[in-house]
């Protein structure tokens, strides 16, 4: 019953910039851990990015620099401003978040539904 909607994905020309947003919704106590994790066609999933309910990040090697994470408590929402893209950006990506829904005393993690990025001239 925690639903996690994703927008701001599209397609943007080498060096371009887009910014993705991932909202929460429903039953929710409290959101700790979010992130962004993207897979291209062939390819392994990668965490992207991460960011703590402190604000302590950490990014993957092939983003650092050019991407930024960032969130916002009171909103439930996780953001992936993504600078100087690169055609290797190409994937599709989704937001994760490790959440306790009320009544319960744990936490899991919760998928958004995914956003195409497609960096091509």
């Amino acid at each position: 019953q925690v639903q996690l909607v994703e927008s701001g994905g599209g397609l943007v020309q080498p060096g371009g910039s887009l910014r993705l947003s991932c909202a929460a919704s429903g039953s929710i106590f409290r959101i700790y851990d979010m992130g962004w994790y993207r897979q291209a066609p062939g390819q392994q999933r990668e965490l992207v990015a991460a960011i703590t309910r402190g604000g302590s990040t950490n990014y993957a090697d092939s983003v650092k620099g050019r991407f930024t994470i960032s969130r916002d408590n009171a909103k439930n929402t996780v953001y992936l401003q993504m600078n100087s893209l690169k055609p290797e950006d190409t994937a599709v990506y989704n937001c994760l978040m490790e959440v306790k829904v009320v009544f319960t005393t744990t936490s899991r993690n919760y998928w958004g539904q995914g956003t195409q990025v497609t960096v091509s001239s």
